[in-house]
């Protein structure tokens, strides 16, 4: 399997240091019960340790070249060889009171795309350790105010509790990328939105930052909410996007979801 080249499509860097390799598995510090998913396998550099520890996890990896090498090697896995994306999560859940834990090295062309799918199935999992750009990393952990601050940083401050871990070199991958990478952590809180409020939010973050240097007015009367009267939602409209806490979002969609009844099938059906 060592000889399987990554491929670009797939967006592989298969990590190769050993050191960051324990690096992450310290800040996974897995446990024999985790009901674990990992991300894209690949050769196996995580699953390796994490299968000394929890002994039937689940990897979910895209790329058929690796399968049957890897089912050889770790015959207790759960290898299932589907694109993450459209897996439906709740085929791993067990019970209601355990929630999942999911990790990888990530195809960083993916990074939104998958931060966004967690957001979908946020009630049923715990926390995720990822290996993102190092670029992302900032902008989801980005404060109100700065230039880094926009879509991602308001939904993962809404849904989660993020921390970057540690800075990661491109020398610690074949091939090397052309970034530096950082490991994050991505604690799940309750989240109390009910799932049109979540869709509502979700959407409304969007459109807020849509024309990033308009006001939100503007934004707003350019988005698929131009037809919602804003006047008397609490907000200050002549703000920017970037001017408002996590708080003003919710509170915005909210009021958005109450007052927008000619979009509510559209916003229903296109989650």
């Amino acid at each position: 399997m060592q000889n399987v080249k990554p491929l670009k499509k797939f967006g592989q860097n298969y990590l190769t240091d050993s050191n960051i390799i324990k690096k992450i598995i310290s800040e996974i510090s897995p446990k024999p019960n985790d009901n674990l998913i990992e991300i894209g396998p690949g050769l196996g550099a995580l699953t390796g340790k994490l299968i000394e520890t929890i002994p039937n996890f689940t990897s979910i990896e895209i790329d058929k070249r690796v399968i049957s090498e890897l089912r050889l090697k770790y015959p207790g896995l759960n290898l299932i060889n589907d694109d993450f994306l459209n897996f439906n999560l709740n085929e791993i859940v067990k019970n209601k009171n355990e929630k999942l834990r999911i990790v990888g090295n990530i195809p960083y062309n993916l990074t939104s795309p998958i931060l966004f799918k967690m957001f979908d199935f946020n009630q049923i999992i715990k926390d995720s350790i990822l290996m993102v750009q190092w670029e992302v990393a900032k902008r989801i952990t980005a404060l109100k105010g700065t230039k880094d601050y926009g879509i991602l940083a308001v939904l993962m401050q809404h849904f989660t509790y993020t921390k970057i871990s540690f800075k990661v070199s491109p020398n610690v991958f074949y091939p090397k990328p052309k970034v530096h990478s950082a490991v994050i952590h991505i604690s799940f809180k309750d989240d109390c939105l009910k799932e049109l409020e979540k869709i509502y939010f979700i959407k409304i973050v969007k459109a807020s930052f849509g024309n990033r240097r308009k006001t939100l007015k503007n934004s707003l009367s350019n988005s698929i909410f131009k037809t919602v009267n804003f006047f008397n939602s609490g907000i200050d409209l002549t703000l920017r996007a970037e001017q408002l806490d996590v708080k003003d979002f919710v509170n915005l969609a909210k009021y958005t979801l109450a007052n927008d009844q000619l979009g509510l099938l559209n916003i229903r059906n296109s989650k």
